[in-house]
């Protein structure tokens, strides 16, 4: 399967270089843009679920919060793109989820779902290249996603294989991190790993990484609503989601607060800014 995907970018032509907008950079700090659970394609209905949403929507929606964040957040050096996983609803020409098999609501083709899907990425890392000199772009796995995942690494990391100051990471691995001088940035979508295992596993993962870094954060999504824990060294974020609530979440009162954050690390001091932004309804 990883063949087939990287034989169907093999023609592909890279992105032309965008300009750096943005002067007098702080070669010190690192902005985190973090996407999860947006899952575009999802089809709710207001009347029945609160709010629309819908592939139009979420384009919308998806690209204007990040455009927001990204021009709101500190003059940094470096800039991570975060797409933290279940950025698809569904993975396949069917709207199941890949594990259970459950029926979703939909909208609409597949092939309409990876071109807008494609189009809001593209977006929003062209618009980061104007903000940082250097951009590292993650796409993580999520349950509703699995291939989706693998398919999205490849075709940005040829897209972009000219383009210096872009690092897409290929790496299959569902447990990644990022080390940003004393700063440890891990990345999980949640839906593995549970919250009280992942301090240890990404130390046992990472040793090297751990024992040279002072401030630790792992971030994860999945579970639509903020939360943050601090355990032992390490600082646990669970991210909120853009996306509107579907019908099977306002059928059990899963309810939460739509919003994405930017946050900004040091290399000397952890965490030193964020940014939130909640979209219009």
């Amino acid at each position: 399967q990883q063949a087939a995907f990287e034989a169907m970018c093999t023609n592909l032509k890279p992105l032309l270089p965008v300009r750096l907008k943005t002067k007098n950079l702080d070669l010190g700090l690192l902005n985190l843009f973090t996407l999860t659970d947006c899952h575009v394609g999802m089809l709710a209905w207001d009347k029945e679920a609160g709010e629309d949403w819908d592939l139009t929507i979420a384009e919308s929606c998806l690209v204007e919060s990040l455009a927001r964040l990204i021009e709101n957040a500190p003059d940094a050096h470096t800039g991570i793109l975060n797409q933290l996983g279940d950025f698809l609803h569904f993975d396949s020409l069917q709207p199941l989820t890949p594990a259970s098999k459950h029926l979703l609501d939909a909208d609409s083709r597949y092939q309409k779902v990876v071109e807008v899907a494609v189009r809001i990425l593209r977006r929003v890392i062209e618009h980061a290249l104007t903000k940082h000199e250097r951009v590292q772009v993650y796409m993580h796995e999520g349950n509703h996603d699995p291939a989706g995942s693998v398919w999205l690494r490849i075709m940005f990391a040829q897209l972009y294989l000219n383009n210096t100051r872009v690092t897409v990471e290929k790496s299959p691995n569902p447990y990644v991190m990022y080390q940003h001088g004393k700063t440890f940035l891990g990345f999980h979508h949640g839906h593995l790993g549970k919250k009280p295992q992942l301090p240890l596993l990404f130390a046992a993962k990472y040793p090297e990484a751990w024992g040279k870094t002072e401030y630790r954060y792992i971030h994860m999504g999945h579970l639509h609503h903020v939360d943050e824990k601090e355990y032992p060294g390490i600082k646990l974020v669970q991210h909120p989601t853009l996306a509107a609530a579907d019908a099977y979440a306002a059928r059990y009162g899963w309810l939460s607060t739509r919003q994405a954050s930017s946050m900004t690390y040091s290399v000397k001091d952890g965490e030193v800014a964020r940014g939130t932004f909640v979209p219009r309804r």
